[in-house]
């Protein structure tokens, strides 16, 4: 089930969007039309929209690769996606569980890496034994933020 999960507003003005789909492929269309909407809000070019569309979509499927197989307590496993959106930028964070003998995330060396680190200002990664996150960050050119 897709879901959007409410969060408390926060007095920075900030806004926070999350949304949570099974790990699965067939729903990473969500995550793209999602991150879409949110980039065109922030009034980036469609390149850098584009972009930002290819890049969600190669961290998700980074983190499916390491996915757990088994869902814990009879739950879906699932991939959770946090948009948060300034003035200044668009941070997009993606998280599944992950079994303790999961694989591990691709290198900084590794090819998947270099497309995130090309079509992103900032990329991030962190893994423990429960789950696995990319963080994605992209900047609204400085000629943009006095507009």
């Amino acid at each position: 089930m897709t879901q959007l999960i409410p969060e408390s507003p926060r007095s920075d003005g900030d806004d926070i969007v999350l949304l949570a789909v099974p790990a699965n492929g067939a729903y990473l269309g969500v995550l793209r039309t999602a991150t879409a909407g949110l980039a065109a809000r922030l009034q980036f070019t469609l390149d850098e929209i584009e972009d930002l569309r290819i890049a969600v979509d190669e961290a998700c499927a980074m983190l499916l690769a390491v996915a757990a197989d088994t869902p814990q307590l009879g739950d879906t496993v699932e991939l959770s996606c946090r948009f948060t959106v300034t003035e200044a930028a668009l941070t997009v964070e993606t998280t599944v569980p992950v079994n303790a003998t999961s694989e591990k995330l691709p290198g900084a060396e590794s090819f998947a890496w270099q497309v995130l680190s090309a079509l992103t200002d900032e990329v991030a990664a962190t893994a423990d034994s429960r789950q696995a996150s990319i963080r994605l960050t992209k900047h609204r050119p400085a000629e943009k933020l006095t507009a």
